[in-house]
């Protein structure tokens, strides 16, 4: 018996779709080009229960909501060379509270949007200068486009982190003021 159905000629850029569309979902879940499961990975969270549906970036509103736990900050600080006191400014509370906190213990929605926040800021700064050390170095550095003020001075306002991701940016297309 003689096989009647037409196959369709697809054009190269049609199988690749094709391919592409038949792969598994969670090929693009462990994504390191995915700026959520990075900032998930810079607070040390890849594969926690709590964490493992997020997707994109509009998924980490919920974990802001409901409070990240304190062992993500805590990791937050040792990849970005962070003290408690230092940690305590930019969240606005003291270095006595952070201490009391339990390792599994909830901050707060403020306090977890600002994690959030640093480790969005870290993660791109790691992609854009190729190390974290590199970026470390950088935000360690007293810099003309911010006043002479080192970047780390800005990170207890979101407003500021914002401008510390603009600056990056231009660092990465060539651009410096």
């Amino acid at each position: 018996m003689a096989n009647t159905r037409k196959h369709k000629n697809y054009t190269p850029a049609e199988k690749e779709e094709q391919q592409q569309l038949n792969e598994p979902a969670v090929a693009y879940a462990i994504n390191n080009n995915n700026p959520a499961t990075r900032t998930i990975g810079m607070m040390g969270m890849t594969g926690k229960k709590d964490f493992e549906s997020i997707k994109n970036e509009n998924d980490l509103i919920n974990i802001i909501r409901s409070g990240i736990p304190k062992q993500a900050m805590t990791h937050l600080m040792d990849v970005a060379d962070l003290s408690l006191l230092e940690m305590a400014a930019i969240t606005h509370t003291s270095d006595r509270t952070l201490r009391r906190y339990k390792p599994q213990q909830k901050l707060s929605q403020e306090q977890s949007e600002r994690m959030i926040e640093l480790a969005r800021l870290y993660s791109r700064g790691e992609e854009v200068f190729g190390s974290i050390s590199s970026f470390r170095q950088w935000m360690d550095t007293s810099l003309l486009p911010l006043g002479n003020n080192k970047p780390k001075a800005f990170l207890d306002t979101s407003l500021g982190i914002n401008m510390l991701l603009d600056e990056i940016g231009r660092i990465e297309h060539g651009i410096f003021a």
